[in-house]
C-alpha cells in the first residue's frame, strides 16, 4: 500500500515544516506530523506519488548537480550584466535546437528547467532527443551545445 516514496514524501514535508516553523514544542510538532500525513494520505490517494511526482531515485545524485548549477547561474549573471551594462550592448540573440540525452520525462524536465534557470537562455520547446532554446549571445548556446550540463543531468539521472 505504502511505499518507500511515500514515507520518503512525508519525511520531506515534515523536515521542511520544522526548519520553517522553527518551534519545537511538543504539540505544534504532533500537529505538523499529523497535518503532513493527512497531506501525504491525500496524495496518496490521488496517485500523485511516482517516479515523476517524487524522484527519490534522483535525490543523492542530485546533491552534486544543484551545487553545480548554482555556480552556473552565478557565472552566467554575471555574464548577462557585463553585457548589458556595456556601453555598446553586444548582444547577438539566436535561437538553435541543443541536444538532449535524457531518457526519462523528469530528466528532460531538469535540463529544460536548468537551462531556463540559467540567465541569457531560455528553453522554448521540449523534445525527446533535443531542447528548442533562445540565448542572449551565440556563446551561451555554443557553451549549452558542448554538452556539459546534459551530462551532468543524464548523470544524475542514473545514467553515464
Amino acid at each position: 500500500m505504502f511505499s518507500a516514496r511515500t514515507f520518503s514524501l512525508f519525511a520531506v514535508l515534515y523536515g521542511i515544516w520544522l526548519l520553517l516553523s522553527g518551534i519545537y514544542e511538543p504539540f505544534l510538532m504532533i500537529v505538523g506530523a499529523v497535518v503532513c500525513a493527512i497531506v501525504v494520505m491525500i496524495a496518496h490517494r490521488m496517485d500523485t506519488i511516482d517516479h515523476e511526482g517524487h524522484p527519490i531515485q534522483m535525490s543523492w545524485r542530485a546533491l552534486t548537480y544543484y551545487p553545480w548549477l548554482f555556480g552556473q547561474i552565478i557565472v552566467s549573471n554575471y555574464t548577462v550584466a557585463r553585457v548589458i551594462l556595456s556601453p555598446s550592448l553586444p548582444i547577438t540573440p539566436v535561437s538553435s535546437m541543443v541536444p538532449a540525452g535524457q531518457k526519462t520525462d523528469v530528466g528532460l524536465v531538469t535540463f529544460a528547467n536548468s537551462i531556463t534557470l540559467t540567465p541569457g537562455t531560455v528553453s522554448l520547446s521540449v523534445f525527446p532527443d533535443r531542447i528548442h532554446v533562445h540565448a542572449l549571445s551565440r556563446a551561451g548556446l555554443e557553451e549549452l551545445k558542448k554538452g556539459e550540463m546534459n551530462r551532468r543531468v543524464c548523470q544524475m539521472e542514473g545514467r553515464q
